[in-house]
């Protein structure tokens, strides 16, 4: 078999760059006696923008490439996020209870020795109606509080609460190219027109308008929805999903602050809408807002009166953008001498920043299994089982965020909840979980996006119900729990005292970085 000596990356965007950045970092370039990398893009096709929040493995995924924080966050508008916190998705508007829950992204607090908190919970011993994330962790009360989740002296990608990022995903695109190219990738504008096959199906070279033929030993389509690659020349099915997440359009529109200095969330604000949910993320200059919706239960002149009632008439003369979204997953993303990556291979909806972390995975995944001696079939045949796995857990988990709510004020919502369209696999866990939280056995590490943590934080903010009555003599610490939660909430008073306003330490890390220039100039 001939070596894989040659890799072509059609597309650029998130997906292309980050992948190229990822490979060349793990595998080396031509430059380095490593693997000759090339990506192709367009200059005529744009960013599409829509995912603009990150989930935690963001940090180690910039770490591993090479790229410092502060640089980070200066260079593409970015700001910290700490979790999401869902509006009026239990209960509409105005309807008695909670109006709200939090999804942190630091773990429920656990001593060393000391009992797991969340059985304790279940029994009461935070008190009456304390939801969970706010029981067991200090990040809501940080949160809330528009405080930032590590200090100003914290190294990078370090912080006593665990964060993602929320940034401006043209600019993110254009530092991971910027980076990709320092590293030793070459970069080629030029549109492709055609995809040549050889004698057995594989990919033989790709032809474009401006320099002609490219080819290459392994090709990575990063072409978006189009799939030129994957879906146009190799046929790849593509499973769509509709019949279990709706929402397949979205109107994006980004909004200035009223003041220099306004107050950054550092979360996603997700507030449910009659035919879906609006996004609403805090950047350093603007917000990025965008309403997702199901073109079955509403339409987009609609859509765009509940986004501007959202946003407000003093934004009238803003004007959103109509995305239309593909949702769904190819079960095979590697197919002889291609492989897909980010929409070219999947997309279900920005909730819960799914995205960008099946974007990491497969960069992840191809770096790391990567056939050097050509033999791509039993390679192919591991990447498709491990990325099919994880998007069905994905699928799963952004659905139980819709089937269990209590609304029955539209169409939407009743439609949602209907057991028929919920995935066996889904409602087999909500079964067991009648009678016991989840578990770390029942999820498989590799296979997960989200910890367990993530699961329970949206189960029990859904105000799922547990009934531990049949196994109460499994949990005899429930004073030494109780005790837990009152020294949490304590704990969560001087962690407001140590943690900066969130403005604050996005302006210093800006700072930060301006003040490094001259040195690397000078050095």
């Amino acid at each position: 078999m001939k070596p894989i000596k040659k890799v072509l990356i059609v597309g650029g965007g998130t997906a292309g760059w980050l992948t190229a950045a990822f490979l060349a970092r793990t595998l080396g370039t031509a430059a380095s006696e490593g693997v000759q990398i090339t990506l192709v893009e367009s200059k005529e096709i744009g960013i599409i923008g829509v995912g603009e929040g990150t989930f935690p493995s963001i940090r180690g995924t910039l770490a591993a490439i090479g790229i410092d924080e502060a640089h980070f966050v200066r260079e593409c508008n970015a700001t910290f996020k700490q979790g999401i916190q869902f509006v009026d998705w239990v209960r509409p508007r105005g309807a008695a209870g909670i109006d709200h829950y939090f999804h942190p992204f630091s773990m429920p607090s656990q001593r060393q020795g000391g009992p797991e908190l969340l059985p304790y919970w279940l029994q009461g011993a935070a008190g009456k109606e304390v939801p969970f994330a706010q029981a067991a962790t200090m990040q809501k009360y940080v949160a809330d509080a528009s405080h930032g989740p590590k200090r100003l002296d914290d190294g990078d990608f370090l912080g006593p609460m665990n964060y993602a990022y929320h940034f401006d995903a043209g600019r993110f695109a254009t530092l991971l190219g910027e980076h990709a190219r320092s590293l030793g990738v070459a970069h080629v504008l030029a549109t492709v027109e055609r995809v040549i096959l050889d004698e057995n199906g594989a990919i033989d070279a790709v032809v474009t308008r401006e320099c002609g033929t490219l080819s290459a030993d392994l090709y990575i389509d990063c072409t978006g929805f189009r799939a030129s690659l994957i879906g146009e020349a190799l046929g790849a099915p593509f499973r769509t999903l509709n019949d279990v997440l709706f929402a397949d359009r979205a109107l994006a529109v980004q909004v200035p602050y009223p003041l220099p200095d306004t107050p950054i969330p550092s979360y996603t604000i997700s507030t449910a809408q009659e035919a879906g949910w609006i996004w609403d993320i805090g950047l350093q200059q603007r917000r990025g807002v965008g309403y997702v919706y199901s073109s079955r239960h509403t339409d987009d002149a609609r859509a765009e009166q509940v986004l501007r009632a959202y946003i407000g008439t003093h934004n009238a003369g803003l004007s959103p953008r109509l995305l239309k979204l593909n949702v769904g997953y190819r079960e095979t993303h590697w197919v002889k001498n291609c492989v897909a990556v980010g929409l070219s291979g999947g997309f279900l909806e920005p909730l819960e920043a799914s995205g960008i972390g099946l974007i990491e995975t497969a960069a992840y995944l191809i770096s790391y299994l990567f056939p050097l001696d050509g033999d791509t079939a039993p390679v192919a045949t591991l990447f498709n089982n491990l990325m099919k796995q994880r998007y069905e857990r994905v699928v799963d988990f952004i659905k139980m965020h819709y089937c269990l709510t209590q609304r029955t004020d539209s169409r939407f919502w009743i439609d949602n909840a209907d057991p028929s369209t919920v995935p066996e696999t889904l409602r087999e866990k909500l079964a067991m979980w009648h009678c016991r939280p989840p578990h770390r056995l029942d999820f498989i590490t590799d296979l997960e996006m989200y910890p367990p943590s993530s699961w329970q934080y949206v189960l029990y903010g859904m105000e799922f119900q547990t009934a531990l009555n049949a196994n109460h003599v499994s949990y005899p610490r429930f004073e030494e729990a109780r005790k837990e939660f009152q020294m949490i909430g304590q704990m969560s008073q001087r962690a407001l005292a140590n943690l900066p306003p969130h403005r604050a330490l996005v302006e210093h890390l800006c700072q930060r970085d301006l003040l490094k220039k001259p040195l690397l100039k000078s050095a």
